[in-house]
């Protein structure tokens, strides 16, 4: 069995809490999990995701488990093939995403010209409205789409929070957890397995 881990498990608020209080502390909850799952479980992480994560943890505190229990690998961008649908689908959001970004652009201009005196308000409004039409549901980072090669590579699942990362997982039938359920998926799978206790 095989997972690929997102940074949003150690550092997504809502989900790291399920872990541990820190980004250091989910990370050391995990790699307890990973010591009972070792070797019958393998984790991986692409080096972006894992480069990421690294920002957030005192990496020093976590040695050796993290080399020990994290595989770091690239997928192999040269040979994974993707369905031309997948293409397609991408370009189609792309320009309905643009459209969307553009009318929320209008309403912002018309609000400014109406209420002059408001107008940081408007561009925080706008800034966060524009954000939300153009990112919210795509995979919009190289280290995201490295995620879901890797998973597809490995015919691994993904273990993300991010709604793009999993929107992409689904439409390219890869097996996905959303983090939110991964410390019960963790537990369950050392019941399962036998993993030896801490």
């Amino acid at each position: 069995m095989r997972f690929v881990l997102d940074t949003s498990i150690f550092v997504n608020p809502e989900i790291r809490n399920r872990f541990g209080g820190s980004p250091t502390e989910a990370m050391r909850t995990f790699l307890g999990y990973a010591e009972r799952l070792f070797g019958k479980v393998e984790f991986y992480m692409p080096p972006g995701i894992y480069r990421e994560v690294m920002h957030f943890v005192d990496e020093e505190e976590l040695l050796p488990e993290i080399e020990l229990y994290i595989i770091k690998k690239p997928p192999n961008v040269h040979d994974i093939k993707i369905p031309a649908f997948v293409v397609y689908e991408l370009i189609d959001d792309i320009r309905r995403r643009i459209d969307k970004g553009l009318r929320v652009a209008e309403k912002a201009v018309r609000e400014s010209v109406i209420e002059t005196d408001n107008v940081d308000r408007i561009i925080q409004k706008l800034r966060r409205n524009y954000r939300k039409a153009l990112r919210e549901g795509i995979v919009d980072s190289k280290e995201d789409f490295e995620l879901i090669l890797l998973a597809k590579e490995l015919d691994a699942t993904i273990v993300s929070a991010d709604v793009g990362v999993l929107t992409w997982a689904q439409k390219m039938g890869i097996k996905w957890i959303d983090a939110a359920n991964f410390r019960e998926v963790l537990e369950g799978l050392v019941e399962k397995m036998g993993g030896k206790n801490l």
